[in-house]
C-alpha cells in the first residue's frame, strides 16, 4: 500500500467514524433540542446530516485541486 493510499484510507475511516458517532447520537440530541424548539431541532438535525455529505464533497474538491483522482 502506497503512503498516499494509506493516508486516504485513514482519512476515510476517520470521517466514517465521526459520521457514525454523529448519527448514533443524533436522535437523542434532536429530541433534547426539540423540548425547547422543534424548529431548532429540525435545523440542527438537517445540518448534522448534510454535514456528512459536505465533508465528502469538500474532500473531493480538495483532491481534484491537488491533481488526485
Amino acid at each position: 500500500m502506497t503512503p498516499e493510499a494509506k493516508s486516504q484510507a485513514i482519512a476515510a475511516a476517520l470521517i466514517l467514524l465521526g459520521a457514525g458517532l454523529v448519527i448514533y447520537f443524533l436522535p437523542t440530541l434532536v429530541l433534547w433540542i426539540g423540548q425547547y424548539s422543534p424548529a431548532l431541532a429540525f435545523v440542527v438535525g438537517a445540518i448534522l446530516l448534510l454535514g456528512f455529505f459536505a465533508v465528502f464533497w469538500l474532500r473531493a474538491r480538495y483532491q481534484r485541486k491537488r491533481g488526485g483522482e
